[in-house]
């Protein structure tokens, strides 16, 4: 029997939940490439980048949904602590205070 595109995201988002990033990137990645359009989807994929240390791919990967919907707070703030990770803490910066401007709740101080 074949999987529907929402029981696969709903396992990968198990996966996530179990904190085994590496495998939920894997899985979401796949997903991401047939439901291209899915921001949320796409949003988790470099959440689970992010987590895995897989840096780079969630750089590119938040940078085109920043690109694609540019009031997405947490696509902003991601991409800063990214970018921190990495430490390219100037660059960091600009995307924390875009993030902090819009919901300053978002960032802590």
């Amino acid at each position: 029997m074949t999987e529907t595109l929402m029981e696969r995201y709903e396992r990968a988002r198990m996966f996530f939940d179990a904190e085994d990033y590496i495998t939920t990137a894997g899985m979401l990645a796949d997903l991401a490439a047939e439901v291209p359009g899915d921001l949320a989807l796409r949003l988790l994929l470099a959440r689970a980048y992010y987590h895995s240390a897989q840096l780079g791919r969630a750089e590119r990967t938040l940078r085109e949904l920043v690109a694609e919907d540019p009031v997405e707070v947490y696509a902003h703030l991601l991409l800063g602590r990214t970018l921190q990770r990495q430490s390219r803490h100037e660059e960091a910066h600009t995307y924390l205070r875009l993030a902090a401007a819009m919901s300053p709740e978002a960032v802590p101080a």
